[in-house]
């Protein structure tokens, strides 16, 4: 097992290593990165990370589907759309259980939230005693969400359901995170990027427990909590930027 010096430098050399913009072209974050206007970069953001299970070419693909049914301008299509508009959709294939009916669920919840909001990041905001981002998934997803159940509810994950919310938990690292890289956008001013955790999968969750930074077998909130100490003490100011370096080496298989 590394010692901590060895570990962070090692951690700080990968995260430096794979956050640079080759990264964008192979990744789901490429969708908003296709946009300059800051609301079509939060929706684009927010549906690719939906739909980010499984390949990533397909992800792009159903991505792309998507942003196709808006006329590639997503703001004004969830601001301006009819009813006529959405009829279409509803049958359509999107991406795996992610199918038209939650397309058009999503389109009708985001046209009603910026009537409302300017910006996502309203609705995100991180309270002053919280650490993480914990109660403002819960907040947004209050808001997001009606209260008639629907199908689409379990397409944003709950950590008060012990769920590693790790989509949300992605695009909240696309907004948030401000760096010189390039890779992610930073637009969001008013929320701290200390408060933000790794996206838990099959890749981070591995190789945090190769490195032993997390011990739970599980990839669930409470692990994003114990991963959430173990970075923190590594880079107490921007600790995300360690999904770099846990990603890249469990695709790159690096560790194996």
């Amino acid at each position: 097992m590394l010692k901590f010096e060895e570990l962070r430098s090692f951690l700080d050399e990968k995260a430096d290593q794979y956050n640079s913009p080759d990264f964008i072209e192979n990744d789901p974050i490429q969708i908003p990165h296709r946009f300059a206007l800051k609301q079509d970069i939060e929706i684009a953001g927010f549906l690719a990370a939906t739909i980010s299970w499984g390949n990533r070419k397909s992800i792009i693909k159903s991505a792309e589907k998507m942003l196709d049914i808006m006329g590639n301008s997503p703001y004004d299509f969830v601001l301006n759309h009819s009813e006529k508009d959405l009829k279409p959709i509803q049958d359509k294939s999107i991406h795996r259980t992610f199918n038209g009916e939650d397309f058009s669920y999503f389109i009708k919840q985001f046209g009603r939230i910026y009537k409302e909001n300017e910006s996502l990041e309203t609705l995100f905001e991180v309270k002053e005693q919280e650490t993480n981002f914990l109660y403002a998934i819960e907040r947004f997803r209050t808001n997001f969400l009606e209260t008639e159940k629907h199908r689409s509810h379990k397409h944003i994950s709950s950590p008060h359901k012990n769920s590693s919310a790790k989509r949300i938990i992605m695009f909240l690292r696309w907004m948030v995170r401000k760096d010189k890289r390039g890779v992610d956008f930073g637009i969001w001013e008013n929320i701290d990027q200390k408060h933000l955790s790794i996206p838990l999968d099959v890749h981070t969750g591995n190789i945090s427990r190769k490195l032993g930074l997390v011990s739970r077998t599980q990839n669930d909130w409470k692990t994003v909590e114990e991963l959430d100490v173990a970075i923190r003490k590594f880079d107490e100011k921007d600790p995300a930027k360690y999904d770099f370096a846990l990603f890249g080496l469990g695709v790159t298989k690096e560790l194996l």
